[in-house]
């Protein structure tokens, strides 16, 4: 069984075939089918987006589609940057990371509460669609610290194991992030499948 995987995201891609591996299915990227673009990410829930993006590719590449939006929600600020955790403040994640911290300079340790969320959605070219949520709960620190993951992992601290995500070896990250959540969920669904269409 083919899938095309909807992401240009290098760390994506590893940590998604990592945790789909030993299933009987062959993953596509967009370079190895020649989609060169996504539709923008305009959704107002990261459920709309993943949906947008796995139809898309599905219907370009004739096959099934897996997609993913996800991003991070600090309470402080009533659930930003969220959908467009992605595009917040800057060009880098270094860029963006900086911009929350300095955003939240002021609140105190307690009121950092913050999580990942992810929605992974499948689509199939004759129209099966199927979403799988994430989450992942954990405070925002007050310094970055650690050299693995991307996007804001050196900024978000896991209270249960006195570290942010990045400083969580990539094969440990693989069993508690939010990504890994609904991927799990992903997993369980198709390892019940011999095929889709």
């Amino acid at each position: 069984m083919k899938i095309a995987l909807a992401t240009k995201n290098p760390g994506k891609i590893r940590e998604i075939r990592s945790i789909l591996e030993g299933l009987s299915i062959e993953l596509a990227g967009l370079d190895e089918l020649s989609i060169k673009e996504l539709p923008p990410e305009d959704g107002r829930t990261f459920k709309e987006n993943a949906l947008k993006k796995a139809r898309f590719v599905s219907q370009k590449a004739g096959l099934p589609a897996i997609a993913d939006d996800s991003g991070l929600e600090v309470d402080a600020l009533g659930g930003r940057p969220g959908v467009y955790s992605a595009r917040y403040g800057g060009r880098t994640d270094r860029d963006r990371y900086m911009k929350l911290l300095e955003e939240l300079k002021d609140i105190p340790d307690k009121e950092r509460t913050a999580r990942f969320r992810c929605v992974i959605a499948l689509v199939t070219p004759d129209g099966e669609e199927r979403t799988f949520e994430g989450v992942l709960e954990g405070r925002i620190s007050t310094e970055p610290r650690g050299r693995y993951g991307f996007g804001y992992d050196p900024v978000f601290y896991i209270p249960h194991r006195g570290k942010t995500l990045a400083e969580i070896q990539p094969e440990e990250k693989n069993l508690i992030s939010h990504r890994a959540m609904a991927l799990k969920k992903l997993r369980d669904y198709l390892s019940g499948r011999t095929h889709l269409t």
